[in-house]
């Protein structure tokens, strides 16, 4: 287990979040040892949504965006699903997370939509990224390098910032938020 005393915060809203892209880095990341919170805005269900229409697993959060600590996490990671983005992208709390973590110099991953809040967290300007693609003309605007690949990680600005497009490319985003925890406990 590469990542053992690693903790990762995952932020997600109650409602909307596609069901892979909040699965499969847990999955992955639990696999490599990191421990993974999943943080919500109410501590209710999380009814993750598939294809942004179907429903989805349920899952239980483990804290709110209220109470999540940013220092006690390595790293943050936001899944995306347009609904969920969309929500998050307009919560101050999240985006006061997102600005801790990179203020830190601690990894920022997001998926999807998920950039979106990225975007409303100051993170963007300067830095390469991706996202799905409707949300190339706003992260552009914001002063990002938009890039169409499934994983784009951007060193540069202080923090790693690691970003991927949609479901198809969980593979490589998860290894590369996994790469990137690992350089920070080698």
């Amino acid at each position: 287990m590469t990542l053992d005393g690693t903790t990762v915060l995952v932020l997600t809203s109650n409602y909307g979040t596609e069901q892979d892209e909040l699965m499969h880095p847990m999955a992955v990341l639990r696999e490599a040892g990191a421990r993974v919170t999943v943080a919500a805005p109410r501590d209710e269900p999380v009814l993750t949504l598939i294809s942004d229409r179907r429903p989805g697993t349920v899952v239980e959060p483990d804290t709110t965006l209220a109470e999540a600590s940013p220092d006690a996490y390595d790293a943050v990671v936001v899944p995306g699903g347009t609904l969920n983005a969309d929500r998050l992208r307009t919560n101050h709390r999240a985006q006061r997370l997102i600005a801790a973590f990179a203020e830190d110099g601690r990894p920022v991953a997001a998926i999807c939509h998920g950039p979106w809040l990225l975007l409303e967290s100051g993170v963007v300007k300067g830095r390469e990224i991706t996202s799905y693609p409707s949300l190339r003309t706003d992260l552009e605007n914001a002063g990002g390098h938009w890039q169409d690949r499934e994983v784009v990680v951007d060193t540069t600005g202080g923090h790693p910032l690691i970003t991927s497009r949609r479901p198809a490319d969980l593979d490589a985003f998860s290894k590369a938020i996994v790469q990137a925890l690992e350089g920070r406990t080698a």
